[in-house]
């Protein structure tokens, strides 16, 4: 019973990422295509999320400024999630929902990217986030699930929300790592060229 439990979650990840594929990937697309304007003209992408998202947007930035799969120059990316002085210190002064914005708004600028990241589309904080970068006119990707939640009304046309169509939060966090791979993946084959493809 156990291993057919277990063969279960692999079903039905694999069926879910099956079957978002055909959805997901114009938005995908239209994501890399705002980060490879971001970097190449000189700006950042911030991330944030909560929980399983927070260690989702540490490990787009670790791939961003490390590397993914190639050897390239450093890409700008700061995980909102990091610094823990600045975490407890927003939160305990003027508590946990703007623990993010108000990093966006000290280190946001125009051009910059704001990858933000909640399985329910519904995350105070981060539709904090979204607001305060559009104050400072930067483009926002959305990662959601479950229809998307506030953060559907929250994107703005010029934004890209890429909405995972499930209600299992692990089953959107799963595809949500997958994206992040994929956007790392086109930006390097963007930047580079395909002439190391590992596909």
């Amino acid at each position: 019973m156990l291993e057919q439990r277990i063969q279960q979650h692999f079903i039905d990840s694999a069926d879910l990422k099956y079957q978002a594929a055909p959805l997901l990937s114009k938005p995908i697309a239209d994501a890399v295509q705002a980060l490879l304007a971001c970097v190449t003209s000189g700006g950042k992408v911030l991330v944030c999320g909560n929980g399983g998202s927070a260690a989702d947007a540490q490990h787009f930035a670790a791939e961003f400024v490390g590397r993914f799969e190639r050897e390239r120059p450093e890409l700008a990316a700061i995980a909102l999630t990091t610094d823990s002085s600045i975490l407890t210190a927003v939160a305990n002064d003027y508590g946990f929902s703007v623990i993010f914005s108000r990093q966006v708004r000290a280190l946001g600028q125009a051009g910059d990217v704001l990858l933000a990241i909640t399985t329910s589309g519904n995350s105070e904080n981060v539709l904090k986030a979204i607001e305060a970068a559009h104050e400072r006119e930067m483009v926002i990707i959305g990662l959601s699930g479950r229809g998307g939640g506030k953060m559907t009304r929250a994107l703005r046309d010029t934004d890209v929300h890429i909405c995972v169509p499930h209600d299992r939060t692990a089953r959107v966090q799963e595809v949500h790592l997958l994206t992040l791979h994929c956007l790392c993946d086109a930006v390097d084959d963007l930047l580079l060229g395909d002439t190391e493809s590992t596909l």
